[in-house]
């Protein structure tokens, strides 16, 4: 995967509004949380300052090129939707995000996550998806070089999964990182299970 599409599953969600007033043009930031909750931060800046939100439903806005950023404070749930519902109605659903464990050295799922796969499945046909990632991780027990293809073929083996229930192969891009990017940080030669995975972005 590279890094531009790395960049698009961050959990920061911007409403970005551009009011025309006059010749003037005012913009409006708001920063609006993830499914589940989650915000980043924002800094909005220009030639007369900036300022950094950071709090679910938070705004700044900016009246010209010569005007410093400033907050009209945080606006609730109830507020976005009332003046800004029908603007959010047509963005695009936020991607979706499972994680697939498998045993010890195998490209076999664990019981559990074969229910997963079953809510993968399910995603990509409800949404339609066009846009599958598919990335292989494992732990770092083992060498390095090894746990790469092991992570490779975890990772095509859920795509040829994918391919066996009529997702075509042209909607899927898989990726693998090997040992390189644990969920749980160990040291060289541990085995962790939750390390052993794949992780599906479906948009």
């Amino acid at each position: 995967m590279n890094k531009n599409r790395l960049l698009k599953t961050i959990t920061i969600f911007l409403l970005l509004l551009l009011v025309m007033s006059g010749c003037a043009r005012k913009t409006t930031v708001i920063l609006l949380p993830d499914p589940n909750g989650k915000v980043g931060h924002v800094v909005v800046s220009n030639t007369a300052g900036s300022l950094e939100i950071n709090k679910p439903g938070e705004a700044a806005t900016i009246a010209g090129h010569e005007s410093q950023p400033t907050s009209p404070g945080i606006l609730s749930a109830t507020e976005i939707d009332e003046k800004y519902g029908q603007i959010l109605s047509v963005l695009p659903a936020p991607p979706k995000h499972f994680i697939l464990y498998f045993y010890r050295d195998s490209t076999q799922l664990t019981t559990p996550s074969l229910t997963i796969m079953k809510a993968v499945l399910t995603a990509i046909k409800e949404e339609k998806s066009q846009d599958i990632s598919v990335i292989g991780h494992s732990d770092t027990a083992g060498d390095r070089k090894y746990n790469l293809l092991l992570s490779t073929r975890r990772a095509q083996a859920i795509a040829e999964l994918l391919a066996k229930n009529g997702i075509k192969r042209s909607r899927i891009n898989t990726t693998s990182h090997g040992e390189e990017n644990p969920l749980i940080k160990t040291a060289d030669n541990v085995s962790e299970p939750k390390n052993r995975r794949v992780e599906v972005i479906v948009r």
